[in-house]
């Protein structure tokens, strides 16, 4: 049996990794196309497909002007000599996982923040690596010999300073920040450099006179919770190294296998209205637990049963592991479409969601399409959440329950489950 590094940590001081591969998606495209090298490069997307947006640019480009986010005509003008080359997700996919296969060599905690990024708590690896810095380095070198890549590498006593420390010096580098220097080393900075301070985070602060770090820290936490709510607290307790959220087990996997829910329809559904309107409130329900259980799915299943009592499921793989209400709904309704072709009345319907896996934590922004299409609908899923733990299911509703408001269900709320808890034992 495998014994997990943090069993021997007890009582030591934390050295939490913040690894960040430096350009990836670029730096990726330029080992497949050398004649790339020294020029300024841009990853864009299709010009007709998505109206021609850089996604990510190398160093030489960012130092020519080019911003991510653009529109490509507008960024060739400011850089004539731009090369722009297609998106290779798939190449991104691959070189993200060998990273991954040298960080687990080191510690099997290793919690993923996006495709390019890593924490790794490798606090009970000094004793056969080396300390922090030594060990950083080496991964360094190893990701650059292996992989033809560079990352910088935070090291610090927290996940927050690692993550700031990366961040602080691009590329190739290592950055220290210890519970001894942390008031000098990142006081001075920018407020927007912590992380979770985003714009609108940001341009409340300043309206307070709160710019930078310090400033932050030495804000009345008062004045913080009446600005902020609870993430005033949070951030407060940042600025002052009091983040103790741990690093997740690599190769943890959730205890619970699948989440459900069912109803029989107050009347027999008749139109695909009637099914969407149903299909909604059980696609709520278990998105919903997924996310209580910090869970994606991979596959979604639908049950029907029509009012013969004639029962029949069936299922479909998503094209990429979600807890999305908006995502499960249209497959569901995508399977009910394609399976019941009969159009008989429908007495009940079930929904699953499958094939469930951890959630990769905090997300990253993405300029990709599809990724902010599931990020869109992710802040959105987050607010329902909020709303209704607050104010009750039907606070607030979906369009497509208007259709016939007496169809629509608390299927969450009257459908009580108690599924195995693990959230707690990770981050106490």
């Amino acid at each position: 049996m495998k014994i997990p590094l943090s069993s021997y940590t007890e009582g030591m001081e934390p050295v939490i990794f913040h690894s960040d591969m430096n350009n990836f998606y670029a730096s990726v495209e330029i080992l497949f196309d050398l004649t790339l090298k020294g020029k300024p490069v841009a990853v864009a997307g299709d010009e007709e497909a998505r109206h021609g947006i850089v996604l990510a640019k190398n160093d030489i480009a960012k130092g020519l002007g080019v911003h991510t986010g653009q529109v490509l005509w507008e960024e060739r003008q400011q850089c004539p000599g731009l090369v722009c080359v297609p998106a290779h997700y798939d190449r991104y996919l691959y070189f993200s996982g060998a990273a991954r296969e040298i960080y687990t060599s080191y510690t099997d905690q290793v919690e993923p923040f996006g495709l390019d990024e890593c924490w790794l708590d490798v606090t009970g690896s000094t004793g056969l690596f080396g300390d922090g810095p030594t060990i950083a380095n080496d991964i360094r070198a190893r990701i650059r010999r292996e992989l033809g890549l560079t990352v910088s590498v935070g090291v610090s006593f927290s996940k927050v300073f690692a993550k700031l420390g990366s961040d602080m010096r691009k590329p190739d580098a290592t950055t220290v920040i210890m519970k001894e220097n942390f008031r000098e080393t990142t006081w001075a900075l920018p407020v927007s450099d912590l992380l979770y301070v985003g714009p609108a985070t940001t341009r409340k602060l300043v309206r307070f006179g709160i710019t930078t770090i310090g400033g932050l820290a030495q804000t009345n936490v008062d004045l913080l919770y009446w600005l902020l709510g609870k993430n005033g607290i949070m951030l407060h307790r940042f600025a002052h190294g009091m983040d103790r959220s741990g690093v997740r087990p690599y190769y943890l996997s959730p205890p619970i296998k699948s989440i459900g829910n069912s109803t029989t329809a107050p009347r027999d559904l008749v139109s695909l209205d009637d099914v969407k309107i149903t299909l909604m409130a059980l696609c709520e329900s278990v998105a919903a637990r997924l996310r209580e259980q910090d869970c994606v799915c991979t596959t979604v299943a639908v049950g029907i049963r029509d009012n013969r009592l004639i029962h029949y499921d069936r299922q479909i793989r998503l094209a990429r592991p979600s807890a999305n209400t908006m995502d499960l709904w249209e497959a569901a309704v995508e399977l009910f479409r394609r399976h019941h072709t009969d159009g008989g009345p429908v007495r009940s319907l079930s929904m699953k969601a499958s094939g469930l896996s951890l959630a990769e934590g905090m997300e990253q922004m993405s300029l990709f399409p599809e990724e902010q299409k599931a990020q869109r609908r992710a802040a959105i899923d987050r607010t329902l959440d909020k709303l209704r733990a607050k104010y009750g299911y039907f606070c607030i509703r979906r369009a497509v329950t208007l259709l016939d408001p007496a169809l629509d269900l608390d299927a969450k709320g009257d459908h009580i489950i108690h599924p195995v808890g693990f959230l707690g034992t990770l981050r106490e």
